[in-house]
């Protein structure tokens, strides 16, 4: 009996001292909820682009069967480059450690464990993953698309109250209605021509498939381009990010921000009043970048074909080497993989990205951790891969229907836009770059 109570008795000061979950396997307070901060919160917080937040215990119960499931499936977190082609800041790709720490947690009853575990919450940025932007721009109008059809709008937005030409380090993009914004993409107007366009019709904005409208001659030829090339873009997944110092986005002084929206308004609309934030670079700026897109605009994909797409750039060798910064690759519901290949003038090949599981619902710019060398007379390669079969669950036309490039979501894309420095950039000397006053 006295060996009996002993054994009881130290067994019970053991699991007074050092709790079951202390011993069992992790906590939500002292592991998990660790994981969820740096791989999940970006954005499973309110008002951002997830269906539910992930920022307390209670909020990890209730959704940990949708956890164990898209873990388990590799859906979540939604990080799409393949390991190995190209190297990117911010992964929100997880570990195999700390996915089967979350998957222990849920199989061993999701224990809470000690909220002096608890790692210090993430600071509150609102709307804006960011933080507080520098400049707020909205659509001046709530504008409603036509239900049924895709709709391109442009928007001009409010003006910067800028009087110099600034540098941004990052923009944001707030869609006011996410179940029908398709993409949206900024440019910027010298010319004027988008005002006078505005609202013509009697709504707000005005129509602008296949692009803002800015006219290109020899009056305007380097704002036009800037127009043409763009600032930059959302669509849905995409997260912001700050450049790396020294590089900027450029906005002259007499530009005008205009908000290209490709509306998909097909099983509902409503209104729509979509938000950019801008972010002024706070570092001396040495570089200005440059979105260059690499893109096929003459391909077909015929009805029950399974075929790879190629884009090259640029169209014959150049005598001009720069930095890639960033990259952003692009293709519609058809598109299962696409690749991206630099290969200078002795065919040495450098990946700069590839995703073999495309997402339509979960793109994104990234960016990379240490800038890719261009050498003068390199080309880069844009491999697409379509799906136009029957055994695509996200084939939009039941049968399947000769599908090529177009700006409807029915339509394709291959496409990537690679944000470059040019090691010597005659557009830079000739605007007198300068860092933000």
């Amino acid at each position: 009996m006295k060996t009996t109570f002993a054994l009881t008795f130290a067994a019970t000061l053991m699991a007074v001292s050092f709790p079951a979950d202390a011993q069992d396997g992790p906590t939500y307070d002292r592991e998990v909820s660790r994981i969820f901060q740096a791989k999940c919160y970006s954005c499973h917080r309110d008002g951002d682009i997830a269906p539910f937040t992930l920022n307390s215990y209670d909020d990890a119960v209730t959704w940990a069967d949708d956890i164990q499931r898209t873990l388990n499936d590799g859906s979540m977190p939604p990080w799409k480059p393949v390991p190995g082609y190209g190297d990117f800041k911010d992964p929100r790709a997880i570990s195999a450690d700390d996915k089967q720490t979350v998957l222990n947690w849920i199989g061993n009853g999701m224990p809470e464990g000690d909220p002096a575990d608890l790692p210090d919450p993430p600071p509150d940025m609102g709307q804006w993953a960011l933080g507080q932007p520098d400049i707020v721009l909205q659509m001046p109008q709530p504008f409603t698309p036509r239900r049924g059809q895709d709709v391109y709008r442009c928007f001009v937005l409010p003006d910067t109250g800028l009087t110099q030409t600034t540098y941004l380090s990052a923009f944001d993009l707030v869609p006011g209605n996410r179940q029908i914004v398709h993409h949206v993409l900024l440019f910027v107007d010298q010319t004027g021509t988008a005002l006078k366009d505005d609202g013509q019709d009697g709504q707000p904005g005005y129509d602008c498939f296949g692009g803002p409208g800015i006219p290109v001659d020899l009056t305007n030829i380097f704002s036009a381009l800037d127009a043409l090339s763009g600032i930059g873009g959302w669509a849905p997944g995409t997260r912001p990010y700050f450049l790396p110092d020294g590089i900027g986005i450029m906005l002259p002084a007499n530009g005008r921000l205009v908000m290209q929206v490709h509306y998909y308004p097909y099983g509902r609309t409503g209104p729509d009043q979509t938000s950019v934030g801008l972010y002024v670079a706070k570092s001396t700026i040495q570089k200005r970048l440059y979105q260059v897109p690499i893109v096929n605009m003459t391909f077909k994909v015929q009805p029950g074909e399974v075929k790879d797409v190629v884009a090259k750039f640029p169209p014959f060798p150049l005598p001009l080497s720069a930095k890639a910064i960033t990259i952003f690759p692009h293709m519609h519901l058809l598109g299962r993989k696409i690749k991206v290949d630099l290969t200078d003038k002795d065919g040495n090949v450098t990946p700069m990205i590839y995703e073999d599981n495309w997402d339509f619902n979960w793109q994104g710019s990234y960016t990379y951790t240490e800038a890719i060398p261009i050498p003068m007379y390199s080309t880069a390669t844009v491999t697409c891969r379509f799906d136009n079969t029957v055994d695509n669950p996200k084939n939009p036309n039941n049968p399947p229907v000769t599908v090529g490039w177009g700006e409807r979501t029915t339509d394709e894309m291959c496409l990537a836009f690679v944000g470059l420095t040019l090691d010597v950039d005659p557009f830079t000397i000739l605007r007198n770059l300068r860092p933000n006053q």
